[in-house]
């Protein structure tokens, strides 16, 4: 039981959650059917916070970490209260990015295609367009305590020269459909979605066959007109990587990207909320205009968790000082060092209700990443949870039912 806990996307007193097997098998309002096991007398419950573009985090860049240094950024997260996330790769050679997928195949926790949920699905329509495009299914376990990895995110190299912020001009490329069959290849399964620029030449056949093999593909780094954006999604791409950031700006004559993100139903878009990257008034007007497909990311970079000095991203360094967003040598905003559950918190410092903000790190992303059992708490869902305190930091989280994070902080457990 907590004072609050998030349920269908709402702030509710005296909730409890009874958790089994793995999963949640009953939550409910009130007295309990048995006595809790757990009582938190303060803050908030919610299912664990869901980040869909995580770079690197505690000094390690994912692109080439070793299995101690997957172990740890796991671990780290779930402090954060993150239970589930996606590695970003950025631009490189080919050859590096299909590398490091290979590398990356066995740590993603992928669904069994084609599987039922365990247990009633809290969305099953939701579960059965999700288990359509080869995503929802029954969920393996995370190989150690720790947040799970959802899938690869692969943002670029067919991005925009002119739209490329911290991504390395000299790798960048049209979408050949012989070097997209590459990544396909090298990802299998564990290539959950792809970001690049759909006035790139190539890009809209990209788009289809990235789709027609059950991956996700997300407008980004992109200076494309309102045209072109709405090609892509009219040809399948369903994400939006960091809104208003290295795209083209909104204008009234040509809204570009940032118009069709916030205006078409179809898209999800990623939402860097560290108050550098983007202004308190964009935060509200991306959720007035594109309320209920807002999600919260981090981008983070090795400089999460970290003290101010260089750190890599994609290969090349990034200086951090205290109080700023990593930056470039030529001083190009290059991701962020920021926490989700902070990420959380600033949402609602700039006046956005805080069952929506929580709403835009769980269940949104969830569902944007189809990964129906994630981001809620009800009956099915994984026993994935978060306690945050009235500051909205965590104090601990679980996987799988199991506290992977904060253990000190929790109360006894009763008998």
């Amino acid at each position: 039981m907590a004072p609050r806990t998030l349920l269908d996307d709402r702030l509710v007193s005296d909730a409890w959650v009874a958790l089994a097997g793995g999963r949640v098998v009953e939550v409910g309002v009130g007295r309990p059917p048995a006595a809790p096991t757990r009582h938190l007398d303060e803050g908030v419950l919610a299912p664990g916070l869901v980040d869909a573009q995580v770079n690197g985090a505690f000094g390690i860049d994912l692109v080439d970490a070793d299995d101690a240094a997957w172990d740890q950024v796991r671990a780290e997260l779930a402090r954060t209260g993150v239970t589930a996330f996606v590695p970003t790769f950025i631009t490189a050679p080919v050859p590096v990015l299909t590398a490091a997928l290979q590398r990356a195949r066995g740590r993603a926790g992928v669904p069994d295609r084609g599987a039922e949920l365990g247990g009633a699905s809290p969305v099953g329509g939701v579960a059965g367009r999700a288990a359509a495009a080869g995503r929802a299914g029954t969920r393996p376990q995370a190989p150690a305590p720790g947040a799970r990895v959802l899938g690869i995110h692969v943002e670029g190299p067919f991005l925009a020269a002119a739209r490329r912020g911290a991504h390395n001009p000299l790798h960048l490329a049209d979408p050949s459909p012989e070097v997209v069959a590459t990544l396909l290849d090298a990802g299998g399964d564990a290539l959950l979605y792809v970001t690049l620029a759909p006035e790139r030449d190539g890009s809209l056949d990209a788009i289809r066959q990235l789709v027609d093999a059950g991956v996700r593909v997300a407008i980004g780094h992109s200076d494309a007109d309102d045209a072109q954006a709405i090609a892509a999604v009219d040809a399948g791409a369903s994400l939006v990587t960091h809104l208003y950031n290295a795209q083209r700006p909104l204008g009234h004559r040509d809204p570009g990207v940032v118009g069709v993100a916030l205006s078409d139903p179809r898209l999800t878009c990623g939402l860097i909320v560290d108050l550098e990257h983007v202004a308190p008034t964009a935060v509200r007007l991306a959720f007035a205009a594109a309320a209920g497909r807002i999600m919260l990311v981090s981008d983070a970079i090795a400089a999460l968790g970290m003290p101010p000095g260089t750190y890599a991203l994609g290969g090349q360094p990034t200086e951090v000082r205290i109080g700023a967003a990593p930056v470039r040598s030529d001083g190009t905003l290059a991701g962020s060092a920021l926490r989700l559950d902070a990420a959380v918190a600033n949402t609602i410092a700039c006046g956005i209700d805080p069952a929506i903000a929580l709403t835009a790190a769980t269940r949104v992303p969830a569902d944007a990443l189809g990964a129906p059992d994630l981001g809620r708490l009800a009956a099915g869902a994984a026993a994935d949870l978060v306690w945050l305190d009235e500051d909205w930091s965590t104090r601990a989280s679980w996987v799988a039912g199991g506290v992977v994070a904060g253990a000190e902080h929790l109360p006894t457990v009763t008998l």
